[in-house]
């Protein structure tokens, strides 16, 4: 089956996507779901052999403390030496990606990212080297669904699928195969991934955003395939998915302020939620003050309630709750990062 390259400019040169593989699969505690993302790839492992590609995967482990490393290490392709459980110390999984690929990356063409939080089609690795092949780029991203298991993940997935909660972001969104600036990562040339010197090891979050845009400056291409993707589990309480989203909004204010760049639109509107937030407090001075503030959350829950009379129910209305709670989340994460910058640089300043 042929990619679809309807949007591939004419001039695209088609990369060499045989050649050997890397697949690196950071984890923390990932108990629940390791063992079944391992499983999705052996059937690309096993028909990559047949044609002759080395296949490796390296668990990047950052210190999980429930059976995440025991269940690796179990795993008959890790005593075959096929399956590989690498110490992490760096915790983050940007210094674990680049940890393995400088470990094991030496032999590999192509280095392919797993989230153990998601789950993959059998067929997955097979289109990503494919969707290189006929598009010339050096890195091939895909759209991210997010699915749920219990009640609330449920709603915090519908948020996270819906314009509410992705505000139409490309790799959330999917769509036909173009060129973009950035999606989920799942493949990348070695040779590319190195030139760039790989993530930057401090970022805990958004460390994916912030390698394209050094990618792109450096004249790499970023091909978004429709022709697969993965399904993303969110995390099971609320506690956790706004620490999460916290943490997403630190890391954009970062790779923004390290690139000089503006945010966009989208994030725009995100970014001023804690400012209008905080600008409600001032209702007591005047009622207009509160304005700004109700008008998201109307948007938001105006927003669930669209979703539930589409069918989604009690669900749809829980999502929109939820979706202006990591809005918040998210733009206290940014600002708490330009503050915290700002600290950094008058100390740097006084020293």
């Amino acid at each position: 089956m042929r990619a679809n390259v309807e949007n591939v400019p004419a001039n695209a040169q088609p990369a060499t996507a045989a050649g050997n593989v890397l697949i690196v699969i950071p984890t923390l505690n990932e108990a629940a779901h390791i063992r079944d993302v391992i499983a999705a790839l052996h059937p690309f492992r096993q028909r990559a052999q047949a044609a002759g590609r080395l296949v490796r995967i390296v668990v990047a482990d950052g210190g999980s403390t429930d059976a995440t490393r025991d269940i690796v290490a179990s795993d008959p392709l890790h005593d075959a030496g096929e399956l590989h459980l690498l110490d992490n110390p760096a915790r983050l999984q940007s210094a674990g990606v680049n940890l393995a690929v400088a470990r094991f990356g030496d032999n590999a063409d192509w280095l392919v990212r797993i989230d153990a939080h998601a789950r993959y089609p059998d067929d997955y690795c097979d289109i990503l080297l494919e969707e290189a092949q006929a598009t010339g780029a050096d890195s091939v991203v895909v759209a991210m669904r997010t699915i749920g298991q219990t009640p609330f993940q449920r709603a915090a997935a519908l948020a996270q699928n819906s314009r509410i909660g992705n505000g139409g972001s490309a790799h959330r969104a999917g769509g036909a195969g173009k060129f973009v600036e950035h999606g989920h990562h799942a493949l990348m040339r070695v040779a590319a991934f190195r030139a760039i010197g790989g993530y930057d090891p401090t970022f805990s979050h958004n460390e994916d955003a912030e390698l394209d845009v050094r990618l792109i400056a450096a004249g790499g291409k970023i091909w978004m395939t429709a022709r697969t993707g993965l399904e993303y589990l969110p995390r099971r309480s609320l506690a956790p998915l706004l620490r999460q989203y916290r943490n997403f909004g630190h890391g954009r204010a970062r790779t923004l302020t390290k690139h000089g760049i503006w945010p966009r639109l989208r994030q725009c509107i995100v970014i001023a939620v804690l400012p209008v937030v905080l600008l409600a407090l001032l209702v007591v001075v005047h009622p207009l003050f509160a304005l700004p503030a109700l008008l998201w959350l109307l948007g938001c829950l105006g927003g669930g309630l669209v979703l539930a009379l589409r069918g989604q129910g009690l669900a749809g209305l829980a999502a929109g709750g939820i979706a202006a709670l990591t809005h918040l989340a998210w733009s206290i994460g940014f600002w708490r990062a330009l503050a915290g910058r700002r600290v950094a640089r008058k100390a740097k300043a006084r020293s």
